[in-house]
């Protein structure tokens, strides 16, 4: 228990304690190092941010008024088009073929001499709170205990977690896998290193809170045999139990349902890549290790892995199998967390457009594009969303003439259809998708949504700034709040 005496490891296991902590470090770096955000900017990415931004600041002095309405129109047409392929995933996610469904009896029907065995890893940090309810949930798996290996991930240091899950009874599947202290202190790199002792054919990771759907597991095997060879990862869909606790919870729990039960569908059926969820993406070991597994210095290991899949030439399947986690209820908490999100999807924009030409060649243009809207556009856009808005409160307060100069006629007629149907599309697409998911409760969540992308911003502004100061800081999302 937890003040029992534990043995010191033989010379052999702290050899390989010791190889497995390396190369959970070091490993892509040492493979593939322009696979790895280690280093944030490479040389040349360096040259041209500063190139972009001289060249920004003479054309503001030369030509003020020229620049301004060029820059706005240009963030105009990136709106515009963002927003119609939005609606186009959309259209392509409403469709009742868009996600994998395998019914309850077909995944119990696989007879289980024929599952392959399955590892779940699940990291945690400080996270006592919680423990007991996360052994829960993985024991309501439904898998043969003989070919299931859950590991619990938690830092060799984190006394309080391990206490706490030893006190809860690890049951019959779950061990606790001790992570030796090292910098990055990441979920990526504590599942890196629980690599290296897994035993499962599939692999998958689940959250200290989550709650996964007990068939998930024999569902993705069904799946996997029904999909091309090609297929190495099949997403889950995320939700939230406490989606009703308070206002930010139900947004959050909003932007979910249109996210994991539309769009990603929806990039499923075009053939894009997959930013995959943080949890519950189940992945093939043998491509988990061609691809060099996750990048311990990216704070969205997730996203990264999922378009290093799609850049190997692998695809990635959605389930219609869901999790339940927490939705985070609290403001300052959720910007930490959402504010990390921003900062690896632009950390992963910035690995992977290191070698933009091969990368557009597996992935094609339409492929590139998506790439480029979804991991930089979306952290971008919401940094331009406070700009506009504070443009617009000027205006409203005080008419500055430098407003009505840089939207002449031409700019300021497109700029106000993103304003107005724009924002109405938007909002008609959350309100469909709490309709659809079982969340209509929510419908006053989706009218004031406004609000939570002024807290998008303040998120993307915040990430943005600290991909430059401190790039792979990993700020920890507290976890325990729902009530």
């Amino acid at each position: 228990m937890a003040d029992a005496v534990i043995p010191a490891p033989t010379p052999d296991e702290q050899a390989r304690s010791d190889a497995a902590l390396h190369d959970s470090v070091h490993g892509l770096r040492e493979r593939d190092p322009l696979a790895s955000a280690a280093v944030p900017f490479v040389r040349w990415q360096k040259w041209v941010g500063v190139v972009a931004v001289v060249s920004m600041v003479v054309a503001l002095v030369a030509a003020t008024d020229a620049t301004l309405i060029i820059l706005t129109a240009l963030c105009t047409v990136a709106y515009l088009v963002t927003l119609a392929d939005r609606v186009l995933l959309l259209s392509r996610g409403l469709a009742r073929d868009a996600i994998m469904t395998i019914p309850d009896d077909r995944a119990r029907a696989v007879p289980d001499s024929e599952l392959p065995r399955y590892t779940v890893l699940v990291p945690a940090y400080n996270e006592p709170e919680v423990i007991g309810d996360l052994i829960g949930a993985m024991d309501a798996i439904d898998y043969p205990a003989d070919k299931l290996e859950v590991l619990l991930l938690l830092e060799a240091d984190d006394e309080v977690t391990i206490d706490a899950a030893e006190a809860a009874g690890l049951g019959e599947v779950c061990t606790i896998l001790r992570i030796p202290p090292a910098q990055p202190r990441t979920k990526p790199k504590a599942c890196n290193y629980a690599l290296h002792y897994a035993t499962g054919e599939i692999i998958t990771i689940f959250d200290a809170e989550d709650r996964p759907d007990p068939l998930q597991l024999r569902r993705v095997v069904a799946a996997l045999a029904d999909l091309d060879d090609d297929v190495a990862c099949v997403q889950a869909k995320l939700a939230f139990h406490n989606g009703s606790q308070n206002m930010l919870a139900a947004w959050f729990t909003a932007d979910y349902a249109l996210w994991f039960n539309f769009l990603l569908p929806g990039l499923m059926r075009s053939d894009s890549p997959i930013p995959l969820g943080g949890t519950s993406n189940h992945i093939r070991a043998d491509v988990l290790s061609e691809i060099g597994a996750w990048d311990p210095h990216n704070v969205t290991e997730d996203a990264d892995l999922g378009v290093r899949i799609a850049a190997r030439g692998y695809r990635t399947a959605v389930l219609d199998s869901t999790t339940l986690e927490e939705a985070n209820p609290d403001p300052i908490n959720w910007i930490r967390q959402r504010s990390r999100w921003y900062k690896g999807y632009l950390q992963t924009w910035l690995v992977h457009m290191r070698q933009p030409v091969a990368l557009w060649r597996t992935l094609g243009t339409v492929g590139m594009f998506r790439f480029t809207t979804l991991l930089a556009g979306t952290p971008v856009i919401a940094c331009l969303n406070m700009v506009f808005w504070l443009v617009t409160l000027s205006w409203i307060l005080g008419q500055p003439a430098l407003v009505a100069q840089v939207f002449p006629a031409y700019v300021y007629f497109p700029a106000l259809i993103c304003l107005v149907l724009g924002n109405a599309t938007i909002l008609y697409s959350n309100l469909v998708a709490v309709r659809e998911t079982g969340n209509s409760r929510l419908w006053w969540a989706c009218l004031t949504v406004p609000l939570y992308w002024l807290l998008m911003s303040v998120a993307a502004i915040k990430g943005t700034y600290q991909l430059f100061a401190n790039p792979s800081y990993w700020e920890k999302t507290v976890h325990g709040l729902a009530s």
